[in-house]
């Protein structure tokens, strides 16, 4: 993380209040802003309210399993490139493959350990922070471009 810039944040989405405060203490204890939702509609309205840089999403919930809550998410523009990961109990091939399909950046198992949690946290946020920064260069040269191209 880079020290003059705010810690990312993270949202965690577990109906499972043991397991969603243990994984957002590893999240917190590695530097990161946390906020936690024990329902998919509670997700939504913090991705609605809040700047999130990457969801820890469960997929067996009740009302609003992990998919359609993926899928509400993958609808909405300002949402639709925020990396999940799907933190599950549920380790069959039909689960990863809908994942897949729904564009789920990472397909953990639980009990996932803090180190690798940590690590795929940290990679794909470099990541996303790599990418935003190419895109920012690449419409600063295209203004400049343009610029070029009036005189």
């Amino acid at each position: 993380m880079n020290p003059s810039r705010q810690p990312a944040c993270v949202l965690v989405v577990d109906d499972d209040p043991d397991a969603r405060s243990i994984i957002a203490r590893h999240v917190r204890r590695a530097g990161y802003k946390v906020i936690a939702a024990e329902s998919g509609r509670e997700a939504l309205q913090a991705v609605a309210k809040h700047r999130i840089d990457l969801i820890l999403l469960d997929l067996m919930m009740p009302e609003m399993d992990g998919f359609e809550v993926c899928r509400a998410l993958k609808r909405d523009p300002a949402a639709a490139d925020i990396p999940i990961f799907m933190i599950t109990a549920r380790d069959d091939l039909d689960a990863r493959m809908e994942s897949m399909r729904l564009g789920i950046s990472e397909y953990l198992t639980k009990p996932v350990t803090r180190g690798l949690l940590i690590d795929r946290i940290r990679d794909h946020l470099a990541a996303r922070a790599a990418t935003r920064a190419t895109e920012s260069a690449l419409e600063r040269l295209a203004l400049g471009g343009s610029a070029e191209e009036e005189r």
